[in-house]
């Protein structure tokens, strides 16, 4: 029998860390939001993450471990949609739309990224979009809900409707 995982008792924001690193773990943006699992990063370091509520990692954070050693989380790059428009003001206007239809996004000085869909492309492009397909780490915003790399959660999880018309993609 396998000894149990070592607890993550911090977690330290990009950049506001420093220090060797005992190992690092690689994770897509559902891998990143967790509240409580057993993790093994990269190198074989076994670590729980248990957190009063789910939040998001961001990549370049760091994972403080109970006896003091750090794991770095790692963004793993992931298909996504890069959203580009021909000035600031219809940017954005495409941000609100994106906004309205409560999707996660990564938002750049000149772009969006978003997760790769087909019928959100289509609806980009028909608003003037210049979108094209990319694979690159995502670390979306965290919305107003959670603050910084939190994650956006109504706190239901059932059908429902917000009075416009729209698919959620929780």
């Amino acid at each position: 029998m396998s000894a149990p995982p070592i607890r993550v008792v911090d977690v330290l924001e990009p950049g506001g860390w420093s220090g060797p690193l005992a190992d690092h773990v690689t994770l897509d943006y559902e891998g990143r939001h967790r509240r409580r699992i057993v993790l093994t990063a990269d190198h074989g370091t076994r670590f729980l993450l248990d957190f009063a509520h789910s939040r998001l990692l961001p990549g370049g954070a760091a994972l403080e471990l109970e006896d003091g050693r750090l794991i770095e989380v790692i963004a793993e790059r992931e298909p996504l949609l890069e959203v580009r428009a021909a000035d600031g003001v219809a940017l954005l206007r495409l941000a609100w739309h994106i906004g309205n239809r409560h999707l996660a996004a990564q938002i750049f000085p000149d772009r969006i990224l978003i997760r790769r869909d087909h019928v959100i492309a289509a609806m980009l492009e028909g608003l003037g979009a210049k979108v094209r397909e990319v694979t690159a780490p995502f670390d979306p915003e965290g919305g107003a809900y959670g603050g910084a790399h939190q994650a956006h959660d109504h706190g239901h999880h059932h059908p429902h409707d917000h009075g416009h018309s729209h698919v959620h993609e929780h």
